[in-house]
């Protein structure tokens, strides 16, 4: 039986926190790792206020990139075997959409796929404070197999940077996908 290359879908929404989702394509392409890259509308427009990067440049780190719009993309379909997928970061709009289900956006699809292929989803929600809606989707992803993540600073890595934050995001995000990206671990 011929092994295949794993293969992550990576959706990027319109939540503060972009980097995070350009710097896991860049360490998944050094991981040697097959992309599907899909942004929303306005997670393009965010790229630009928040980062260097123009929405072009993020979409070079991807192996793939997949259209907003386009249901007829390979990861609208369960018959595509993917490993997971990581919605990094995801507005409490698509986390909404994710936990009831309603596939209007390609993303959309690719997780609601994901969930009902019982793959692993891990959805790194940008979002503070909570309001109770907030907690029931996050309640309703959880339930229907997701893996909620959210980008939470943490200290005992005795980070240097926002950098070093990042990277222990990244590395926890990696994990739940059962790939190892070798960040500081609790000793």
């Amino acid at each position: 039986m011929k092994t295949s290359k794993k293969k992550i879908v990576v959706g990027i929404s319109a939540g503060s926190g972009v980097i995070l989702g350009i710097k896991l394509l860049r360490k998944l392409g050094e991981m040697g790792i097959e992309t599907h890259l899909v942004m929303t509308d306005v997670a393009r427009k965010v790229i630009g206020q928040e980062t260097g990067f123009s929405p072009e440049e993020v979409e070079k780190l991807a192996s793939h990139v997949h259209e907003i719009g386009n249901f007829f993309a390979p990861i609208a379909s369960g018959s595509f075997r993917t490993d997971g997928m990581v919605v990094v970061p995801c507005s409490m709009k698509t986390l909404s959409g994710i936990a009831s289900g309603y596939s209007d956006n390609l993303l959309l699809r690719a997780a609601d796929v994901v969930l009902k292929e019982r793959r692993k989803l891990v959805v790194v929600a940008r979002e503070m404070p909570l309001n109770l809606i907030h907690i029931r989707n996050m309640e309703k992803a959880t339930l229907a197999g997701a893996v909620i993540l959210p980008p939470l600073m943490t200290y005992y890595s005795k980070p240097e940077s926002i950098e070093d934050m990042e990277r222990h995001v990244i590395g926890k995000v990696l994990d739940q996908l059962g790939l190892d990206a070798g960040y500081r671990r609790w000793e």
